[in-house]
């Protein structure tokens, strides 16, 4: 997945209304878009290291969206409307061992009257519905966890996936990390405890859990390793 600007580099100094950050470059501070609605514990401290891109559209209201933060050493890709595009990215190249010769990928397909999955896979007869969650947290060393928040998305994305499997369709979640310093995924039970009830049940109701981490470079980010996945 590669980003539509160059990356400018900046210094991370607040968020607030969740949807704004200011940014120092330079000698300027700056409004920039945070996209992203999660609590992104852990990556918030004033004086971090971060990369947004400029919107050359000049109906755009904040020309600046924060893309990355450096966490220590490690650089973390915040924007969640990138991750889709990483994970369609990496199906297309057949990255994902477990979904290689597809025959058709549609992405955003309605199941049900409020519930719409990223990612539904054909391979001759067989359908996979795919759910997509961004991950960022990690508070111990090498161990990345999600969620950061308490998610009643998520526990509805993990009953509907288990209704479309009484259909007959296969079901994934599909963690990607977005960030590169952990070799373990672990869920957060102490932020949110039924959700990772749920998920721990769902698992042994034919829901399959894939993880990876993200590789990145000024040009882009992709989907890299597959990461152990611990419930």
């Amino acid at each position: 997945m590669k980003f539509n600007q160059t990356l400018i580099s900046g210094e991370f100094i607040k968020r607030y209304k969740r949807f704004f950050v200011d940014i120092k470059i330079g000698n300027s501070i700056i409004t920039a878009h945070c996209p992203n609605t999660g609590s992104m514990m852990g990556l918030l401290k004033k004086g971090n290291n971060v990369w947004l891109t400029k919107s050359d559209n000049p109906n755009r209201k904040l020309k600046y969206t924060l893309q990355v933060i450096q966490d220590q050493k490690s650089k973390v890709g915040i924007n969640t409307h990138l991750t889709n595009k990483i994970v369609y990215d990496a199906l297309i190249k057949g990255i994902i061992k477990n979904f290689k010769n597809l025959n058709n990928i549609q992405q955003e397909v309605k199941f049900s009257e409020n519930t719409r999955f990223d990612f539904l896979l054909t391979k001759k007869t067989k359908q996979t519905f795919v759910e997509v969650k961004n991950v960022t947290l990690s508070r111990k060393k090498q161990i990345a966890e999600f969620p950061d928040a308490i998610t009643s998305r998520g526990l509805k994305h993990i009953r509907e996936l288990l209704k479309a499997n009484k259909k007959g369709y296969e079901i994934y979640l599909l963690f990607v990390i977005q960030r590169d310093d952990c070799n373990t995924f672990e869920l957060a039970k102490d932020i949110d405890p039924k959700y990772c009830e749920l998920l721990a049940k769902a698992v042994k109701k034919n829901l399959k859990i894939l993880c990876f981490d993200c590789k990145f470079s000024s040009k882009g980010i992709k989907l890299n390793r597959e990461i152990n996945f611990k419930i």
